[in-house]
């Protein structure tokens, strides 16, 4: 297996049909350093423009619509001392009439101990003083093209992906998207030093990493929406507005999953779900919302 390092010169607003910047085969290795939500590198150049610009697309070879590209997160390190969010909350996540108390969004600056890997503010409010975190890398948006040569804005999400902002979607995380063109098209950007559940300030704390990752090819592994698997769940993804129908999506493609690799009958799934189904919020901010459905596998039968 071949180890590529993609050194990005140009970047896209979106994921989708665009001319490939790198061809790899099914298992290769791929290292890129990645730019952060509004377009500046680690040197603090701006070489994007927002939304969210992606490192790709990346054509992997032997991928075609019906099967399955499977992403490993191997490494994500930080390649710049800052990160940035907004100071106050999103007017959507609160009550219509709190919404007039907030004060004016600002950019604020993180700084972040590479050796350490912790996150604190540069200038912290009261009661903050020892706010200092751990760093929790994660990709906030990756996929791959959409059907019939389209491209979906990197602002939002859907079945191949997209910006979903999902904590889960960090090192030691395997993730599955459908592939629906040639080659998948894979791209990735928009990672986040530290974010919690929902990015409900509207951004994680948003900086550049350097990031490794292993692409797969699983041929006739017919899937709708991102499926994921740690050492300790697994998880499916549903992208969509409102809130209900995210939960939907996510919630069938469980169904499926279970019934189609893990042996189960509706039924027998309904009941393993019922009972020790987790959700877990993913971007609540963006145009679609995310909602993941994840199991615990020491729950799961052998699969079948």
């Amino acid at each position: 297996m071949v180890v590529h390092r993609l050194e990005a010169t140009s970047w896209h607003n979106t994921l989708g049909s665009h001319e490939p910047v790198l061809r790899c085969a099914d298992g290769d290795t791929v290292i890129t350093g990645t730019i952060d939500a509004i377009g500046y590198d680690k040197d603090g150049v701006r070489r994007a423009s927002p939304p969210n610009p992606v490192n790709g697309p990346i054509f992997v070879e032997g991928a075609e619509p019906g099967d399955a590209l499977r992403v490993e997160i191997v490494r994500m390190t930080p390649t710049r001392d800052t990160g940035w969010t907004n100071s106050v909350l999103a007017a959507n996540v609160v009550d219509p009439d709190a919404v007039r108390r907030l004060p004016q969004p600002e950019r604020i600056t993180w700084l972040i101990d590479r050796g350490a890997l912790t996150v604190r503010l540069e200038k912290p409010p009261a009661g903050l003083e020892n706010f200092v975190l751990p760093l929790e890398p994660m990709i906030g948006c990756f996929g791959v093209a959409p059907r019939h040569g389209g491209a979906i804005s990197n602002a939002t999400s859907a079945e191949n992906g997209g910006n979903m902002d999902y904590r889960g979607f960090g090192p030691g995380t395997t993730v599955w998207f459908p592939v629906a063109v040639p080659g998948a098209l894979f791209a990735l950007g928009d990672c986040h030093a530290v974010q919690g559940d929902g990015e409900i300030v509207g951004t994680g704390i948003e900086t550049t990493f350097e990031v490794e990752i292993r692409l797969g090819v699983e041929k006739k592994r017919a899937i709708v929406w991102p499926r994921g698997e740690t050492a300790t769940d697994i998880f499916t993804a549903g992208n969509a507005r409102p809130l209900d129908q995210a939960l939907q999506h996510a919630t069938t493609e469980m169904l499926n999953w279970l019934t189609s690799d893990y042996g189960l009958c509706v039924n027998a799934a309904s009941h393993l779900m019922g009972q020790v189904v987790r959700y877990d919020v993913g971007n609540v901010f963006d145009p679609a919302y995310t909602m993941v459905c994840r199991i615990a596998k020491k729950w799961l039968p052998a699969k079948g």
